[in-house]
């Protein structure tokens, strides 16, 4: 595993990449972003914007998710993976909004978590990019840029990965370290074709240099 003066350097390094990095879910308020990420799970952004286009257009608030059938809104959404199970799950969301929480999106990670269909991640993306919370959420590019540099080790869990890199970066820099490791992962360090050979953190990373020593042996 790397040392924190490496990976000081690595995320320097990363930062210099993607200056630009930022959530690329498409929102106006709190309650859209909730409503995109639970969207995104196993989806990509790209998918999850071209669906919210027009779903953003036809329901604004919680109520307007309870209103319709359960049908219509499985199919509003049945381009996305997993849309039925995504669909129960926003009218659940909706109707706690309404009865438990006063029809607005809670700002802290214990309380989003309570939501159905919010995990730890979605919770921490909704803190951190709606309410200015600081938080790092593993998504699968955070977890193998993580595992591939060598933050953390292989073995470790998705909590253990965020527990790791809250550890070893400072607490002002958890949100946008998180959107950097997703640019990151999403463009560059990509789980089938990473673009080790024109990388420059081959020297530091163990799996980039033993893909190297396949891809040429």
């Amino acid at each position: 595993m790397l040392n924190k003066t490496q990976i000081c350097y690595c995320l320097d390094t990363i930062a210099e990449m993607f200056p630009e990095a930022h959530c690329e879910l498409r929102h106006d308020n709190p309650f859209e972003l909730v409503i995109a990420v639970l969207l995104s799970a196993q989806c990509t952004d790209a998918l999850v914007n071209k669906v919210t286009k027009d779903l953003f257009k036809k329901y604004k608030t919680p109520e307007d998710y309870l209103a319709v059938p359960l049908e219509e809104l499985q199919e509003d959404i049945r381009s996305i993976g997993l849309f039925r199970n995504k669909a129960k799950n926003i009218q659940k969301l909706c109707r706690m909004l309404i009865e438990e929480m006063g029809g607005e999106v809670p700002r802290t990670q214990e309380e989003l978590v309570k939501l159905p269909g919010v995990g730890r991640k979605t919770a921490n993306v909704v803190a951190s990019v709606a309410f200015g919370v600081p938080a790092i959420a593993v998504d699968t590019h955070v977890e193998r840029v993580s595992k591939r540099l060598g933050f953390c080790r292989w073995k470790d869990s998705v909590t253990e990965v965020e527990e790791t890199l809250m550890r070893k970066i400072p607490k002002d820099e958890w949100s946008v370290t998180h959107h950097r490791l997703i640019f990151f992962g999403r463009y560059h360090c990509k789980a089938q074709s990473p673009q080790c050979e024109i990388c420059p953190l081959l020297d530091l990373c163990r799996e980039g240099q033993k893909r190297m020593k396949r891809r040429l042996g």
